[in-house]
């Protein structure tokens, strides 16, 4: 089974705008902290965004995946640094680790089309 990152994160996507409308206090103070942790202060925004590829990595999270590779390219990331933040996934987490940094690449590529 192949999975289509790009599909993944329009599907999440609209039900996170779902969930916004249903809980809007609790969404609005998640997307708080989101800006306030991913904006530049010692780290900046890219490497804030690898440790956050990392984690969704290790905790095997598709949609993590996706929206931080999407983000990644954004920020100007290569294919060899990802390649390189997988390896370390892999070092930390091993097999399950190798499953979602394979699939990190692929993620990579069909936002990289």
């Amino acid at each position: 089974m192949t999975k289509d990152y790009k599909a993944l994160i329009s599907d999440i996507s609209e039900y996170t705008g779902e969930l916004k409308k249903a809980a809007p206090d609790a969404m609005n103070g998640f997307y708080a902290l989101s800006k306030a942790a991913t904006a530049d202060g010692a780290l900046d925004k890219k490497t804030k965004e690898f440790i956050a590829l990392a984690i969704g990595v290790t905790q095997r999270c598709d949609g993590c995946i996706g929206f931080h590779i999407k983000a990644l390219k954004g920020l100007g990331a290569t294919r060899e640094e990802i390649a390189e933040v997988m390896a370390m996934c892999v070092y930390m987490g091993g097999g399950p680790a190798l499953m979602y940094a394979a699939d990190t690449l692929r993620a990579y590529d069909q936002f990289s089309a």
